[in-house]
């Protein structure tokens, strides 16, 4: 009997090429639509009818059952409200590896294993492989679609469940195979949004679940250039939206944000894209996880993102403490955030990554 692949189908091309892979290796494949927002789900912004139409008409197509599942209450109450908690405290939190932790690789592997599944199957462009009784998460042969940044949290018995089948594959060649076969959705744009929740305007959607109190925005030396809608709303690095404009002793270049006073409900601003208060070479982070279940060697050198797009940058885990650890960068690293991850890479192997606390030059 051939072994049963639950496959997440978004109703994107990834997932629907994934799928369309594992039918022609021979396995027995079902397909899974996750629904997982429902605040506003007819509204303009939300897509979860259209890509269900597109994920129920790739099943069809290549011939495989596919079933609805919502986890709409589970996605509120371990995705959502930690993504507020976060912004509420001045950080800016990443939901799709949460919702990776959380949804895509807990809820939904809990139920395709009660479908009588052998292994889960996503679109992710990544790979996993065994190595001495480990499972080890490895990036994708396409650099540039790799997403191992956001598979960082998953464990052992995550990933020995787990396929990728896209990780030695470009993009170009997914939409190639899904045109070959007559998939409806070969052309359809990738999906940018907050994870489920899909693209819309970020700050509007935020200021329904967050109420945020203006303040002041200042240089470093205390001029005060403008006023913040609320800290909560602002990110480190953050270029746009900040409406500062007019100033006579400007040096002509835009600004940045790069740093919240949540004491003071106060936003720090500074002119150029290179400013050192920008650019720092260590971190402090919080909640590590080790895919190995083991944490790494202190003092070696490894290579790390602190953004997902981001090259890799050479750094070295100067001191680890339970969940907690401290990273040394060889070169400055531009605007880390606080809420952001920090995820170490040995050659192309993913050792797993912490939640950043704080930077420091």
């Amino acid at each position: 009997m051939a072994r049963r692949v639950v496959v997440g189908m978004s109703g994107g091309v990834d997932s629907s090429v994934t799928a369309l892979l594992l039918k022609q290796q021979g396995y027995d494949v079902v397909g899974l639509f996750m629904k997982n927002w429902e605040d506003d789900d007819d509204g303009e912004y939300c897509s979860s009818r259209k890509d269900l139409i597109d994920a129920v008409s790739v099943a069809d197509n290549i011939g495989i059952p596919i079933e609805a599942v919502n986890f709409s209450k589970e996605y509120k109450e371990r995705v959502f409200s930690a993504f507020l908690s976060e912004y509420q405290a001045g950080r800016t939190p990443n939901p799709d590896i949460l919702c990776n932790a959380e949804i895509k690789f807990k809820a939904f592997l809990d139920h395709a294993i009660a479908l009588g599944a052998d292994t889960i199957a996503t679109g992710h462009y990544a790979k996993v492989q065994e190595v001495d009784g480990l499972y080890q998460l490895l990036k994708a042969s396409d650099q540039g679609k790799d997403q191992s940044y956001f598979l960082h949290r998953l464990n052992q018995s995550q990933l020995g469940r787990a396929m990728f089948p896209l990780g030695d594959m470009k993009k170009t060649e997914v939409r190639r195979i899904a045109e070959q076969h007559g998939l409806c959705n070969f052309a359809k744009k990738d999906s940018t949004g907050i994870c489920f929740i899909g693209e819309r305007p970020f700050r509007e959607f935020l200021s329904r679940y967050l109420q945020g109190t203006k303040g002041e925005m200042r240089t470093p030396e205390g001029r005060l250039v403008g006023r913040h809608v609320g800290l909560s709303f602002y990110t480190i690095g953050q270029r746009q939206g900040l409406g500062i404009g007019g100033d006579k002793d400007s040096s002509g270049e835009p600004w940045f944000v790069a740093g919240k006073d949540m004491e003071n409900n106060r936003l720090t601003v500074v002119q150029g894209h290179d400013h050192p208060l920008l650019l720092t070479k260590n971190l402090s982070a919080l909640d590590a996880h080790w895919i190995s279940g083991s944490a790494p060697k202190v003092d070696h050198p490894y290579a790390a993102k602190t953004r997902y797009r981001q090259a890799d940058a050479t750094c070295r885990i100067a001191h680890i403490s339970g969940a907690q650890c401290l990273v040394s960068f060889d070169e400055p690293q531009w605007a880390v955030t606080p809420g952001q991850s920090v995820v170490f890479y040995d050659g192309e192997v993913c050792l797993g990554g912490a939640v950043i606390e704080a930077a420091s030059a």
